[in-house]
């Protein structure tokens, strides 16, 4: 049996995997004195091997951080401690360096797994995802991927249900969401490589049930007071604050969604019927929003006075910067909101999310607490299921209290 190397042992074999792997002399000393910093705090706990219990226990510790892997972005200072947690469960289990970031620049496919994964790359746009849908899905799979070309596995037919097992180990750490979104993506590839023959066996089998079911949390919501502030604290005299208002306005009056925003091309806004047509990303389907008294305005401003006379872009919002281009299909117009809240003094508790789509989620829940019935406002989200819809009735707290049951008029029978 293979002796369990310490911590400190642990840590000098991932620097030494590191250096084969030609990492930079800075980013290995980094790496380093982060390690270093585990060690004295393992020495602290009195412990001496690495567990990921050890792991979860030294970043909440140190730095209040409740790990979830496969997040986009972490709680900042946090993202490099994690990653050094990472590499010693990932070393400890498999003796290998898994990379965790898919680099937004293209993936490089490894040579044997070209030819399936452009296959399904078909698949996939004869199936009419968006092309949102579509990346997210690759990303998802990548990771899978990356972890067979550092086993050395040469060829699909190479897979083997104790393979899938080994890499569901690396993930399981992940949040019920995540995870539940992984193995879905992970059980379509491999049927699709056993239906067109680069597995002999239909490997989707082997991938395990979730144990826990992913229960979608209470989505964040403004108080309409705030938001109002928030829009009141744009500062309209300029064209940056011309453009952000009416981005704003779209979201928090008509719940469009940032995707479908920075897709707004100028022959989406028919004025005579006074309506925005919408190609929604996420569901392909055709949305109409009306253009609202106060929208229209904003967009006149925007177009008269804000948006550059020299740009040719067919897109409605652009930079206001040369070239004048549409927003790049990975920006997220976070920094939006987020600048404008600061300004209107608003404070986001720890944990919140305060996102553009904070603002749709307050929208769903204003028209729940006005009685306006489900289908309409699932309609007006743009949501193809209705139980897409069903979540804002948690953040109902007036519908919730009317569905209290009165104890004293339970009986109970012992």
């Amino acid at each position: 049996m293979e002796r369990i190397l310490t911590i400190k042992e642990l840590s000098a074999k991932v620097l030494e995997e590191l250096e084969r792997l030609n990492y930079s002399h800075n980013s290995i000393s980094q790496f380093r004195a982060t390690f270093n910093r585990i060690i004295v705090f393992a020495d602290e706990m009195g412990t001496k091997y690495f567990t990921e219990e050890f792991g979860r226990s030294y970043l909440s510790e140190k730095y209040n951080c409740n790990i979830d892997y496969y997040q986009e972005s972490y709680p900042k200072g946090t993202k490099h401690p994690i990653r050094c947690i990472r590499l010693l469960g990932d070393y400890q289990l498999h003796s290998v360096i898994i990379r965790r970031i898919v680099k937004k620049k293209g993936y490089v496919k490894p040579p044997q797994f070209e030819d399936a994964l452009t296959a399904y790359e078909r698949e996939c746009s004869s199936n009419q995802y968006s092309s949102r849908g579509m990346r997210t899905r690759l990303q998802r799979l990548f990771f899978f991927i990356d972890y067979l070309a550092l086993r050395d596995i040469q060829s699909t037919r190479d897979i083997t249900p104790l393979i899938i097992s080994d890499y569901v180990k690396t993930i399981y750490h992940y949040n019920e969401k995540s995870m539940a979104a992984i193995l879905t993506t992970l059980r379509v590839f491999l049927s699709f490589l056993y239906l067109n023959g680069y597995t002999e066996t239909d490997l989707s089998v082997s991938v395990p049930k979730q144990s826990k079911y992913y229960y979608p949390p209470v989505p964040a919501t403004w108080k309409p007071e705030d938001v109002m502030r928030m829009l009141d604290s744009i500062d309209r005299g300029n064209p940056l604050g011309k453009r952000d208002f009416a981005i704003l306005l779209l979201v928090a009056k008509l719940g469009i969604r940032a995707g479908d925003i920075k897709s707004l091309r100028l022959t989406d806004l028919d004025w005579r019927s006074m309506k925005i047509f919408v190609n929604q990303q996420k569901t392909g389907t055709l949305a109409t929003f009306p253009i609202l008294n106060d929208i229209g305005w904003a967009l006149i401003d925007y177009l008269k006075n804000g948006r550059p006379a020299a740009c040719s872009s067919p897109y409605l919002f652009v930079r206001l910067h040369a070239p004048y281009e549409e927003f790049g299909k990975d920006a997220n117009l976070h920094n939006i909101i987020t600048k404008y809240t600061r300004a209107a003094g608003i404070f986001i508790p720890k944990g919140n999310r305060c996102g553009l789509h904070s603002l749709r989620h307050t929208l769903a829940s204003t028209l729940l607490e006005q009685g306006t019935p489900l289908p309409v406002i699932t309609e007006i989200l743009g949501h193809i299921d209705a139980k897409s819809t069903a979540v804002y009735l948690r953040t109902d707290l007036k519908g919730l209290k009317n569905c209290a049951l009165d104890p004293e008029g339970v009986e109970y029978h012992g």
